[in-house]
């Protein structure tokens, strides 16, 4: 069980209203207390940030607004005391454009090897005043940039799948293979346990850059195209070679099938399931998911495991997917956002419970599960921001009609009644008061009702129920496969691993459990309309 971390927004040690890793230090505890194995920090590299870190501008080193180097080693220090493992974020399909390697593409003459390193082409129609394809950004937008040549004349494009400040790396270019094995190495030498790898699946891109039909469909020439798996062979290779156990964990948003093969002998060690995150809270959505992802598995003959998870920092919190009650319409041509983004009104009660049961059942299945933070807490999606405040670059790509990300990414409230919710420590190191600035996202008033402070005193709080589940889950057998059960209701599902049996009841009256279940030894909770899970186990 890994925690996520948004280094950003999880506690600000400085004042200075923006989280950062001697925030982390300080609050291990809290983490710690969940009962999970690990943690993953999103990008805390030195970046411009204007893509929440995943502009990175120099791999390398800790930006020193996050507390530089001085904070990684205590961190580090602290979470291995701890016996927390510790995993970066890793960037590999662009930079930012403040990377000296971009710096110097753009100060160079076409086709030289500096450009050679990124997707340079030139443009088409007379004057190259035409995009080398139709590609889209997927934040919106086109995909292409153009730069200024000789004489501040227009001069070549350049390729950025997200958005102009991130330019895509050209990964058949053997000096960019180069850097990145010495980035991992650089981290692994320092002591961190692994890396979560950023769209893992689409780093090569198809060679001809070919025009889509549907340029505002899928573009299937910028993921899962050949030459990516040898890139992770490569990088197994070099993490094998330590004395230690790492982890490389793919960010892969493929059909099942299509996933389980980054996690062949010899490629990554986990793979994350997205295809479960983005069904509706229904029963044979779920069962499907989940089998879908085991069948793939096994059919693939993997040797790594799937990781499973419910919410990460791209997409709404889970309380608010499943409690959406009257959906808005999403303007936008991102399949992922109209499944994972939705906005309306929501029925709180009803998705807290559902979230409640959802990670309870992902908890019962077979590999790794990843937990973003919060989630823990119940937060729902902060919907409301002020458009001003809003950071996130799709915001502005898409013309102001898709709202982003922001909404997952306001800062967590720790404690009521202090200023942004005790987010930034109010005292320095030598017990000194101080003001502290205003959180870098504002934090609604609501967030009070779901304070740390307030549900660790709360035997029925959500906080209160992670600790249960997650200290039961040890309990179940990691090789133990997977056996559904037939219920005999078209609203449940139910399967077995070792001697615990999970059901889930999606809505409707809770299920008479057969006396060859064993005993309840934790539940979701739920509502009078259902949306509840239950372990049982054999004695």
């Amino acid at each position: 069980m890994i925690y996520q971390l948004y280094v950003r927004s999880f506690a600000d040690a400085d004042g200075d209203g923006v989280g950062d890793l001697d925030g982390i230090a300080e609050r291990l505890d809290h983490i710690a207390s969940l009962g999970v194995d690990g943690i993953w920090l999103n990008p805390c590299y030195p970046s411009p940030n204007r893509d929440g870190g995943y502009d990175v501008a120099d791999y390398t080193v800790i930006d020193p607004r996050y507390g530089g180097m001085p904070a990684f080693e205590r961190l580090r220090q602290a979470a291995h005391a701890r016996g927390l493992k510790l995993l970066m974020d890793l960037v590999p399909n662009h930079c930012s454009a403040d990377h000296p390697w971009f710096k110097e593409a753009l100060a160079a003459a076409p086709d030289s090897p500096a450009r050679a390193r990124f997707i340079f082409r030139d443009g088409r129609g007379p004057d190259g005043s035409q995009p080398p394809n139709n590609w889209r950004s997927v934040f919106g937008g086109p995909a292409w940039t153009r730069v200024a040549g000789a004489g501040g004349r227009p001069g070549q494009w350049y390729l950025h799948s997200f958005d102009p400040s991130q330019p895509d790396f050209d990964w058949r270019n053997p000096e960019v293979a180069g850097m990145f094995d010495q980035v991992l190495r650089t981290w692994f030498d320092r002591g961190i346990d692994g890396f979560r790898i950023d769209v893992a699946y689409a780093m090569v891109k198809h060679q001809d850059l070919p025009d889509l039909d549907d340029p505002d469909g899928e573009n299937p020439y910028t993921w899962n195209q050949p030459g990516v798996h040898e890139i992770f062979r490569r990088w197994r290779d070099i993490a094998d070679s330590y004395d230690r156990d790492l982890a490389l964990v793919g960010e892969v948003w493929l059909p099942p099938a299509e996933a389980a093969t980054y996690i062949s002998a010899g490629e990554l060690h986990q793979v994350f399931n997205f295809n479960l995150l983005q069904q509706p809270f229904e029963p044979e959505a779920f069962r499907s998911a989940i089998a879908d992802a085991i069948e793939a598995q096994d059919h693939a003959d993997a040797a790594g495991v799937t990781a499973w998870t419910l919410g990460s920092h791209d997409v709404h919190r889970a309380v608010t997917r499943y409690g959406l009650t009257d959906p808005e319409v999403l303007r936008t041509t991102d399949i992922n956002a109209i499944r994972t983004r939705a906005r309306g009104t929501v029925d709180l009660e009803l998705g807290i419970a559902r979230a409640r049961a959802a990670v309870l059942l992902l908890l019962a299945l077979p590999g790794s599960a990843y937990l973003y933070q919060g989630e823990e807490l119940a937060l729902p999606e902060v919907q409301d921001l002020p458009d001003d405040a809003r950071q996130d670059p799709i915001w502005n790509r898409s013309g102001y009609t898709e709202h982003g990300r922001d909404g997952s990414r306001v800062p967590l409230p720790w404690r009521v009644g202090e200023r942004g919710f005790g987010f930034s420590d109010t005292r320095t190191a030598a017990g000194d008061a101080r003001t502290v600035a205003r959180p870098w996202l504002p934090q609604p008033a609501w967030f009070a009702d779901f304070a740390i402070d307030v549900q660790e005193g709360d035997p029925h709080s959500t906080l209160a129920f992670y600790r249960r589940a997650l200290r039961e889950r040890r309990n179940l057998d990691p090789a133990a496969p997977l056996d559904w059960i037939s219920t005999g209701r078209s609203d449940a599902v139910a399967f077995r691993r070792g001697n615990y049996t999970c059901v889930t009841v999606f809505d409707g009256p809770p299920l008479d459990a057969p006396g060859d279940w064993g005993e309840p030894v934790i539940s979701s909770g739920g509502t009078a309309r259902g949306a509840t899970t239950t372990w049982y186990r054999m004695r």
